[in-house]
């Protein structure tokens, strides 16, 4: 939930209206929104190149995956490993449009680890992979970006820790 939306029903459920300081966080929300708009595009204009550069880190940093008996073995589990590397990326947007870890929590995280789990698909590799992806993301963010968005892409790998 955006700090707008929060601020709106807080003081809605209080009945009464924004205080300045509600009313300063939205402020300081509003004037970030051209930073985060520009990381949004930034990241899904690159989707591509930003998942095919974690994919291939990846594989460098744990062959074992890719090999005989390895989670992305073969095409087909290939295909939806770097799926879920593009939903990732997708799911990290939400919340860094959004300035908030809320999107990311609920569209994605609810129950993300016993997914995995039941899939046979080890938790710790996932962690690697959001790591991969955080890498090939940021290098195409300026520094003050990658600052700003590092933290959504944090919470991901801290909730599948």
């Amino acid at each position: 939930m955006t700090v707008i939306s929060q601020v709106i029903l807080q003081a809605d459920d209080e009945l009464r209206y924004p205080s300045s300081g509600e009313l300063k966080s939205i402020k300081e929300f509003l004037e970030t929104g051209v930073q985060r708009t520009r990381i949004v595009t930034t990241l899904a204009e690159n989707e591509k190149k930003i998942v095919q550069e974690a994919t291939k880190k990846l594989w460098q940093k744990r062959p074992d995956f890719i090999a005989p008996g390895g989670n992305a073995y073969g095409e087909k589990q290939r295909a939806l490993c770097i799926r879920d590397f593009g939903w990732y990326l997708r799911l990290i947007t939400y919340g860094v449009l959004a300035g908030d870890k809320e999107p990311i929590e609920k569209i994605g995280l609810v129950g993300v680890r016993e997914m995995y789990n039941s899939l046979g698909v080890p938790v710790p590799g996932m962690v690697e992979a959001i790591t991969s992806l955080k890498q090939a993301s940021l290098d195409l963010l300026s520094a003050e970006d990658a600052a700003e968005a590092a933290p959504y892409f944090d919470y991901i790998i801290q909730a599948m820790s």
